[in-house]
């Protein structure tokens, strides 16, 4: 009669491989058990923001549009996000982006070539709408958003035309649109507005400070600026 041995190999690979199955199953409960551990007696990081402070510091400059452009390809979207506040495509969005692109939104800023407040307003541009008193101007927020929406109207009144023939078209690889005109005329006033569209881009524009007509049609565009009606003979005061 045949007998058989038992194949005492195998019944220790299976036993061995029990054992492993055990080691990991505990390593793993362990590993758990140590993060929650971890996240239970983890301290929260307080900042002791007294040590900072910007008193003293001259912080009020004007960026150029080249500068500008230059951080703009340093600084992703993301980090823009946790410094700049979302402004939606209204007229607040509107005039609040274009008043801190002016003057970083000080209403009592006065630039080196004498512009005022928030807006950056010049004295005869103040004057065609109804303001001779530049002491009280720089001194009077309500004032300077008046002036603000005057000037916007008087300048729709005048650039309706352009308005009409040039919106969703391109012009210098620009699509324009009617916050972008309206913003650039208060740039560079109307009449340079008037001779960049008519030239398609041929007859440019750009302040003291190196900004362009053609940059600001393209920062500002797609506003909703139907809140702003044309008016020929619009006032502040």
């Amino acid at each position: 009669m045949l007998k058989f041995e038992p194949d005492y190999s195998f019944k220790n690979e299976v036993k061995n491989l029990q054992v492993m199955k055990q080691i990991i199953k505990v390593s793993i409960i362990v590993f758990v058990v140590g993060v929650m551990l971890d996240l239970a007696f983890s301290e929260t990081v307080v900042v002791d923001m007294s040590k900072y402070s910007t008193a003293g510091l001259d912080l009020n400059y004007t960026v150029s549009e080249k500068s500008e452009q230059v951080f703009g390809k340093l600084t992703s979207h993301k980090e823009a996000s946790l410094y700049s506040p979302l402004l939606d495509k209204s007229y607040v969005g509107f005039k609040e982006a274009l008043g801190f692109k002016e003057s970083g939104g000080k209403y009592d800023c006065v630039n080196t070539l004498g512009y005022l407040g928030k807006y950056q307003f010049g004295a005869n541009t103040l004057k065609l709408i109804g303001i001779y008193n530049t002491e009280e101007f720089i001194n009077s927020p309500e004032l300077q958003e008046k002036a603000f929406l005057a000037n916007a109207k008087r300048n729709k009144w005048i650039l309706r035309r352009d308005i009409k023939n040039f919106v969703g078209k391109r012009v210098d690889g620009v699509l324009i649109t009617e916050s972008g005109i309206l913003a650039a005329a208060h740039l560079a006033g109307p009449g340079n507005v008037n001779r960049y569209l008519r030239s398609y881009g041929a007859l440019g524009f750009s302040d003291a400070y190196g900004t362009s007509v053609r940059y600001y049609m393209k920062k500002f565009s797609g506003y909703d600026v139907s809140f702003i009606l044309a008016d020929k003979k619009a006032k502040a005061i």
